[in-house]
């Protein structure tokens, strides 16, 4: 076959169930990954340089007309996620007017923390774009928002004499809303689905086959996975179990109400519809 098919593969632990899995039961063939963290590969598929990825949600939103996601499969929690951390000097609820370094990886989280400073708290600070090196981060700053493996890492690293309160946004949107959020959706360019509808098809099957796999499979892939060398294959398993991967009509609610908040903010244009594959 000469076309293939150009797959995002984002390397933070919260993917290694699905991509795993993908590897191991699809026939890639006709696939090529292509590796990158969140806000490069969000880059890559708007320039057309990637066909499909899990992509962060708020993309999605900034782009539906052209994209369409795998229905039943996301990188979502229930409340905690463990990997979208905001490190604070003082309470979430006294940062008006704060300065607050974001992750430069970042795309879905920085507005989420816009939404729940703003709708839960009622102030807004200012988001600084800086790389996720948490000493660095709040040199000057009243708090640090770190995603992905750094966040588990710091994490795991905190030096406790820093006096720093770590808040899970997973845990903060579901005590204001009570639903899901969605980090990130497994989502296609359109034009590459029309151009390759075999291969669109092979990847569509290929996600929600690795999903339905993975969950009795974390164990086994935690101890073939690199991740396990600084979390340790309890501490995977135990994160991979806190994630949802589902879609389901609650997730979709929590997703809606996600981009009510970000047109409110002017982070999306209009009303985004939830194309599926």
């Amino acid at each position: 076959m000469d076309h293939k098919l150009r797959i995002g593969e984002i390397r933070y632990a919260n993917c290694t169930p699905l991509y795993a899995m993908l590897k191991r039961l699809s026939d890639c063939s006709a696939f090529e990954f292509v590796p990158g963290e969140p806000a490069k590969l969000n880059a890559l598929l708007a320039r057309g340089e990637i066909d499909a990825s899990s992509s962060s949600s708020i993309e999605y939103a900034r782009h539906w007309r052209e994209y369409i996601a795998v229905p039943g499969v996301s990188i979502s929690s229930r409340g905690r996620v463990g990997s979208i951390l905001l490190f604070s000097r003082k309470p979430v609820e006294e940062l008006s007017g704060a300065l607050i370094s974001v992750s430069s990886a970042s795309a879905t989280s920085v507005v989420l923390l816009k939404s729940l400073l703003k709708f839960r708290y009622g102030l807004q600070a200012k988001l600084i774009p800086e790389k996720p090196v948490l000493r660095d981060m709040l040199e000057g700053r009243q708090a640090a928002l770190i995603i992905g493996d750094e966040a588990l890492k710091e994490n795991l690293a905190l030096d406790s004499t820093l006096g720093l309160k770590v808040y899970d946004l997973g845990t903060l949107w579901q005590e204001f809303t009570g639903l899901p959020f969605v980090y990130a959706l497994w989502m296609m360019r359109e034009d590459s689905s029309k151009r390759e509808p075999s291969l669109a098809a092979r990847f569509k099957a290929g996600i929600i086959a690795a999903k339905e796999a993975a969950a009795p499979r974390y164990e086994e892939i935690a101890s073939g996975s690199p991740e396990s060398a600084w979390m340790g294959v309890p501490g995977l398993v135990d994160y991979w179990e806190t994630m949802s991967y589902d879609l389901t009509e609650e997730h979709i609610a929590g997703l809606m109400k996600f981009y009510g908040y970000a047109r409110e903010l002017g982070e999306v244009a209009g009303t985004p519809r939830l194309r599926l594959l």
